[in-house]
């Protein structure tokens, strides 16, 4: 019986996951090399792998101060009171209730050019929706959870002794955090980057919503992906796809040696 669920484990994640990437390698070189290299050559191709790639380290950077900051304060302050830390704690993990389209939605609601906010940006000659600030935003909207929900069980965990042992021999807070804190965080912040980076690299629905896909403008790696399937360019969807996913598996490696690193310090 444990043979037949272990097969049957091994017969799905080959049906769900190996299968389909197969069948990615074979369509994206189903008309050889020179079909591969010239879907990626191509210079629609080239700038939204920059556009993402751009989106992808803003996000992260972004996510990696705010993410330490907030979770710090979540576990840390008690001048936030419980109830406050109760409603931020619902705030951060509204995106893993939320579906990224509604999300994207929501931010159309909000910074849309007949909203007041909106209307104060373009105002001030920024644009928010279908340009990179509503790119940024909707892929921080999805991401944001992850880097606090990797740091916080960290940060209860090894409670306050250390750090409050060290404020009263003197040390400020930033000494105190980069003295004592951080190296027992380092690992799990690691952690949430890789899969900060890896969300942001396959992130669609929300970015669609906001970015109208404009071609030259506010096209990422996956709406381009999308749009060439549409297109029936299926040879250059395929290279596209390839690439994200050979830069998603290079991630899940690299998350997995971060994960030994955690468990061993």
């Amino acid at each position: 019986m444990r043979r037949l669920w272990i097969g049957l484990t091994v017969a799905v994640f080959g049906l769900l996951l190996v299968a389909p990437l197969v069948r990615i390698v074979e369509g994206a070189f189903n008309e050889g090399w020179n079909g591969f290299s010239a879907g990626l050559s191509r210079p629609e191709t080239l700038h939204a792998l920059y556009m993402t790639a751009l989106i992808v380290v803003i996000v992260t950077a972004v996510n990696a101060v705010f993410g330490v900051m907030l979770s710090l304060y979540l576990v840390r302050a008690t001048w936030l009171g419980r109830k406050l830390k109760q409603l931020l704690n619902s705030i951060v993990d509204l995106p893993f209730a939320v579906s990224p389209v509604i999300g994207g939605l929501m931010i159309v609601l909000l910074l849309g050019p007949e909203t007041a906010l909106g209307a104060l940006f373009n105002d001030a000659g920024i644009d928010i929706l279908y340009a990179l600030p509503g790119m940024i935003i909707a892929t921080l909207f999805v991401t944001f959870p992850l880097i606090i929900r990797e740091v916080m069980p960290v940060l209860q965990e090894i409670g306050s002794a250390q750090e409050e042992a060290a404020s009263t021999l003197g040390a400020g807070a930033w000494t105190t955090f980069w003295r004592v804190t951080w190296p027992s965080i380092r690992w799990c912040v690691v952690y949430g980057v890789v899969l900060t980076v890896a969300r942001a690299l396959g992130e669609f629905g929300a970015v669609l919503v906001v970015s109208g896909n404009i071609l030259f403008k506010t096209q990422t790696a996956t709406t381009l992906v999308y749009q060439d399937v549409e297109n029936f360019s299926l040879t250059s969807a395929n290279a596209i796809a390839l690439v994200l996913a050979a830069g998603s598996v290079t991630l899940l490696l690299f998350m997995e040696w971060a994960k030994s690193r955690r468990e061993v310090h």
